[in-house]
């Protein structure tokens, strides 16, 4: 593990505050797990329903009932399930992401939940491959990164059906894993993707981060209001654009997709 040390450049004047020491982490698909409230605080923002019973594992539920994400530590191997409902217009899917998932590579797929569908055809590969990710021809189409520590793979079967899988590892084994049903909406996938292949480094806590030879870390010392701006900056982000969208919802349905409020009655010349 590679350090270095620097003063973090932070939101505002000390007050007094006791530095912490932080490191940001990279490649961030090592890092280690991280704060659940990176993922379920953006979607309470967001308008999803808090499910959990005290003691229990996380369960948030999606405004409109259709998607459920789940956090389970009690349990092997545990970990992250999502798990959307058949609609008209979607087939029911299910995903995966075990316990040592980084929070922020979980979150490019919760924060997708919460935003419409991207005009664009999903690519899944096009963000691995714009970092440098070499794909590799075979009986599955499979990415790696350039360290050839992570893994994305289109897993195909003998029986004409296929499934998404993708997984890290460093020097001592398997770090975590996850798989996606092939009715998963692609654009979701392509969200994962996109996370993973993020080269911007994590941030963990002094003892969180992972033992390993195969990541680079550079030391910060961050004040807790640094921190706390920083977390709340990403949850006023995730109100604001929910407001946004139950705004021009509200407004569309006050005056139909056709109707024009504003316009003047035409009216016969004198």
């Amino acid at each position: 593990m590679r350090k270095q040390k620097q003063q973090w450049a932070g939101w505002g004047p000390a007050g007094g505050e006791q530095a912490q020491q932080h490191y940001l982490v990279e490649p961030r698909y090592l890092a280690g797990g991280g704060d659940l409230r990176h993922v379920t605080e953006y979607l309470r923002a967001s308008g999803w329903k808090d499910k959990s019973k005290t003691g229990g594992p996380v369960v948030f539920e999606s405004p409109d009932k259709s998607v459920r994400l789940g956090y389970d530590p009690f349990t092997q191997p545990g970990g992250w399930t999502l798990s959307g409902r058949q609609t008209p217009v979607q087939g029911a899917w299910h995903a995966t992401l075990s316990r040592q998932t980084p929070v922020e590579i979980v979150a490019g797929v919760t924060d997708a939940l919460t935003r419409p569908r991207s005009a664009h055809a999903p690519n899944v590969w096009a963000p691995l491959e714009a970092q440098g990710w070499q794909m590799e021809q075979g009986r599955h189409v499979t990415v790696r990164s350039a360290d050839g520590d992570a893994v994305v793979r289109w897993h195909q079967s003998g029986h004409g059906h296929g499934h998404w899988w993708a997984g890290a590892r460093n020097e001592h084994g398997k770090v975590w894993e996850a798989f996606f049903t092939p009715t998963t909406p692609m654009h979701l996938v392509e969200a994962f993707s996109t996370a993973l292949a993020d080269p911007q480094p994590v941030m963990r806590p002094l003892g969180r981060v992972p033992p390993s030879q195969r990541i680079r870390t550079t030391s910060v010392s961050v004040r807790p209001s640094e921190l706390s701006a920083w977390q709340q900056a990403r949850i006023n982000a995730a109100r604001a654009a929910t407001w946004a969208r139950s705004s021009f919802a509200t407004t569309r349905a006050r005056t139909g997709p056709g109707a024009r409020p504003y316009a003047a009655k035409a009216g016969r010349p004198r």
